[in-house]
């Protein structure tokens, strides 16, 4: 077996980064060491050999580049920078699998517990108290977890859980204070003072801290026992037992209160999954998972997710994090995370039985991974098949048209890559060309300006995908046609109305169809056909762009009408509707705009002013 292609016969046996580029010069892996010339010696196969522990270092690397650095930590820093300049194809990228469920406790009089989703739970609750203004609880694992904690919390604390407006608008007690689940402060039933008693004992009880609420309960009931009040004894039971059903569901408990985190990988080939626990004041406070590729050995791995998970203050560093393998690099890792953390590596007992939750959560959403790519898979074979294509398409790009009533047209191209969503290749487009409403030609017009440079950047997609029918892909493979892009395919996706008889009445029903260029009649697509799920993904993204884009261009326009004097929401309406745009509005004569009614002419000289002015 050859050697490699690299040396590391210069390099020195210090602190700092170290980069491996291909043929090119294209960076393909950043990593940082606390003494170079040994870490890039660990890469070879022990035996003498020659051959690299990774593939991609024996395959593809050309050369590998050292930057020496004063200390470790300098190290880390340098390291994330790089990283992050270069975006190399073997450094993980961690992703979240999913938001997350939180309750939310507003700040206000008689406030109650609000179900909310949250992409980052610690930044939403560190933002909720820094501002006074809410605190979150959570997360909890599902939607039915919520409902399930927030009922046993009101059997046991009486808060409201009725929506604002209820609350503000009732005479009356509802059933819910009749029965002991609702101390009724929309009626003054309680003082605000004893009702934010009741709120801090249900924050106490979602934050773990219930000994003492416990303690009360656990009374009261052997006392109702013991004057032989069995029916009143077995509520307080039921409140003890929804007590501790409660805690149990916000999260697992710890039996000390390190604050800890407990980190658990599972892969399969190139994909992995880390699932993190985090235990703070003895009980678990997040839950997550983070997606990655990667073709690096485990150690060589948790020294990356390490450094992604706590690199440059990303998160709080606990005292202790747990760990399935001891990384490289440990001493240097430990260093740099700070001197009061530890990196352990259980062998049993209770940190050994949280890292066996971590790993059953961490193979759960691997699972879960994995059957998402096989449908995406078969929705792309799909696909291919459908439109006659070479193979599944790696690149697509959808492209829709939104505008109010011919004005302010705007268009929106979403590019998916492998099935999912590229927000890089996301675009927006302003209609310039085209007069009034005309949703075929304002197509042509943006899919032609897109397709023109993808040819000049060498960046055309496998498929491109028209919201429309017939008409608007005729038009967009004119686009095409005049853009020389000719190898691009293209579709229509449409969907076609029809009425069916269900007992006596008939119903209105949709089903969608693909437009082929140069095909005679539409192809029904069956409700779970992948290739259909996979198109109406991608079409309802472009929708929502263009919808998006749309409203903020025409908050815009709004305004500029918005600020005359005397020109109100329907005032604006009916001059938009006659005129068809603000530009329609300032060209035209003073006798027509006063023409419009509710305007006059008083108000058409101020409108005239308001527009010839410069702020306008």
């Amino acid at each position: 077996m050859p050697e490699p292609r690299w040396s590391i016969d210069d390099v020195p046996e210090k602190p700092g980064v170290y980069l491996f580029r291909d043929a090119a010069g294209k960076v393909l892996y950043v990593g940082k060491a606390r003494k170079l010339k040994s870490r890039l010696r660990s890469y070879r196969r022990p035996g003498g050999d020659g051959r690299l522990l990774i593939r991609f270092m024996e395959e593809v690397a050309a050369s590998v580049e050292t930057i020496v650095t004063r200390t470790e930590g300098e190290a880390l820093l340098l390291e994330d920078t790089l990283i992050k300049q270069h975006k190399p194809d073997h450094n993980i990228r961690l992703k979240d699998d999913k938001s997350f469920l939180m309750l939310r406790l507003d700040s206000e009089a008689f406030p109650r517990f609000k179900f909310v989703r949250a992409h980052s739970p610690r930044q939403d609750r560190r933002e909720g108290e820094a501002k006074g203004r809410a605190r979150f609880f959570g997360p909890f694992a599902s939607a039915r977890a919520v409902r399930r904690t927030l009922s046993d919390l009101h059997r046991v604390v009486p808060l409201r859980d009725c929506p604002d407006a209820v609350f503000a608008n009732r005479s009356r007690p509802c059933i819910k204070h009749q029965i002991g689940l609702c101390a009724a402060p929309c009626v003054g039933l309680v003082s605000a003072e004893e009702y934010s008693r009741l709120v801090e004992k249900a924050a106490a009880m979602l934050s773990g801290d219930t000994a003492e609420l416990e303690s009360e309960l656990e009374g009261r009931m052997q006392a109702a026992s013991a004057e032989l009040e069995y029916e009143r004894a077995a509520q307080w039971r039921d409140r003890l037992a929804a007590l501790r059903r409660t805690v149990e569901r916000q999260g697992v408990r710890a039996g000390d209160h390190v604050e800890r985190d407990v980190l658990a990988l599972a892969r399969r080939g190139n994909d992995a999954v880390v699932h993190r626990l985090a235990f703070r004041a003895g009980r678990m406070s997040e839950s997550r998972s983070h997606l990655f590729r990667s073709e690096l050995p485990d150690e060589e791995l948790w020294h990356d997710v390490l450094t992604a998970l706590y690199g440059n203050g990303r998160r709080d560093v606990p005292a202790e994090i747990v760990l399935s393998v001891e990384p490289a690099e440990l001493e240097l890792l430990e260093g740099t995370l700070g001197t009061g953390t530890r990196l352990v590596v259980p062998q049993g007992g209770e940190r050994r039985r949280m890292l066996d939750v971590a790993h059953d959560n961490a193979r759960i959403a691997l699972a879960k991974r994995e059957s998402e790519e096989a449908f995406e898979e078969a929705a792309l074979e799909r696909l291919a098949s459908l439109c006659d294509l070479a193979g599944p398409p790696e690149v697509i790009d959808c492209f829709d048209i939104s505008n109010l009533q011919g004005t302010h047209v705007v268009a929106s191209r979403v590019r998916f890559r492998g099935g999912h969503p590229d927000k890089a290749g996301y675009r927006r487009f302003k209609v310039r060309g085209v007069e009034g409403q005309d949703d075929f030609a304002s197509m042509k017009e943006v899919v032609g300006r897109s397709l023109r440079r993808g040819v000049e950047e060498d960046d055309l997609p496998d498929l491109v995908v028209i919201d429309g029918g017939a008409q608007q892909l005729a038009k967009a493979l004119e686009a095409r046609e005049e853009a020389e892009a000719w190898e691009v395919p293209m579709i229509g996706l449409a969907k076609a109305r029809s009425e069916r008889t269900v007992g006596e009445k008939r119903k209105e029903s949709s089903e969608e169809r693909i437009f082929l260029a140069g095909a005679a009649d539409a192809l029904d697509l069956a409700r779970h056909d992948p290739g259909r799920l996979m198109l109406e993904r991608i079409r309802d993204e472009a929708h929502r762009f263009a919808i998006t884009y749309h409203r903020r261009e025409r908050g815009k326009i709004r305004s500029q009408l918005d600020s005359i004097p005397g020109v109100g929401d329907t005032k604006r309406k009916a001059l938009l509707r006659r005129f068809g745009s603000v530009a329609g509005l300032r060209e035209a004569a003073l006798e027509d705009i006063a023409a419009v009614p509710g305007i006059g002419r008083e108000l058409a000289e101020r409108i005239r002013q308001h527009l010839e002015s410069p702020q306008a």
